[in-house]
């Protein structure tokens, strides 16, 4: 399988989560808590890991220089993009919510669809350095996207939109990874350096998403054994990502 087919499938088996949602119309309230917490803590350990053990040492590696300050920069502007995009939902959100909840709605599509098409570019550039670390920045972000599916679906739901049509929009922007897969890869083709800045650009987006979004919600757990189950369960992740790191090492 070439590159650019590698990139297709592994975007469009990315855009399929958004259907996770359906799950949700069968599954009692509780039961859906549950589940989805312990998919925060994986997807929380999967992306730590996968920014510090794969994309940063990866972007390093092929920058070719020894000044690896650019690539920090990056990674900064990664974290800073994403806190600046929350910050402006979260404000929306609070000035809107009282009035009207569609235009929430809508700047979460909006929002999405931006981080969508960024995960294409960094699954592009991440598949360009090679299949390994393509399938594991594929695998990151997968679990990422089911639980924040999960939530937008219900964000969607709670503006007004019925169920039917929020899973149509819900997947018209997760399907914006493709575009930024194929886009990407072919800046990647003739962009020099763009796969390593994709890379540690990701790694930003990857910590900022684990650290202010995914850990916090474990941490909500007041439970010891729960507590304690999601930070196995987060580890696990972490533990995935090295686990991958070594077979692709061994397969290279």
């Amino acid at each position: 399988m070439d590159t650019l087919s590698a990139i297709v499938v592994a975007t469009v088996s990315i855009s399929f989560t958004a259907w996770i949602g359906v799950l949700t119309l069968f599954l009692r309230d509780e039961l859906v808590d549950q589940v989805l917490l312990g998919l925060v803590a994986l997807a929380a350990g999967s992306l730590i890991g996968g920014a510090f053990l794969h994309l940063l040492p990866r972007a390093i590696a092929e920058s070719g220089s020894a000044d690896t300050l650019p690539l920090f920069l990056f990674l900064i502007g990664g974290f800073c993009l994403f806190y600046v995009l929350e910050q402006f939902l979260h404000w929306h959100h609070h000035h809107a919510a009282t009035h009207e909840h569609e235009p929430v709605s809508y700047l979460v599509l909006v929002s999405d669809t931006l981080h969508n098409f960024i995960d294409g570019l960094v699954l592009a550039g991440a598949f360009l350095l090679g299949t390994p670390l393509g399938i594991v920045t594929t695998l990151a972000i997968a679990l990422h996207e089911i639980p924040q599916e999960i939530g937008d679906f219900g964000v969607l739901v709670y503006g007004g939109f019925g169920r039917r049509r929020a899973l149509v929009l819900n997947y018209l922007t997760q399907a914006t990874v493709i575009l930024g897969g194929v886009v990407g890869f072919f800046l990647g083709d003739v962009v020099t350096g763009l796969p390593s800045v994709l890379l540690s650009f990701a790694a930003g987006n990857f910590i900022y998403i684990a650290s202010s979004d995914l850990i916090p919600e474990i941490k909500q757990e007041s439970g010891v054994r729960r507590s304690i189950l999601y930070f196995l369960v987060f580890l696990g992740g972490i533990v995935l990502m090295l686990g991958v790191r070594l077979l692709g090492g061994v397969l290279r």
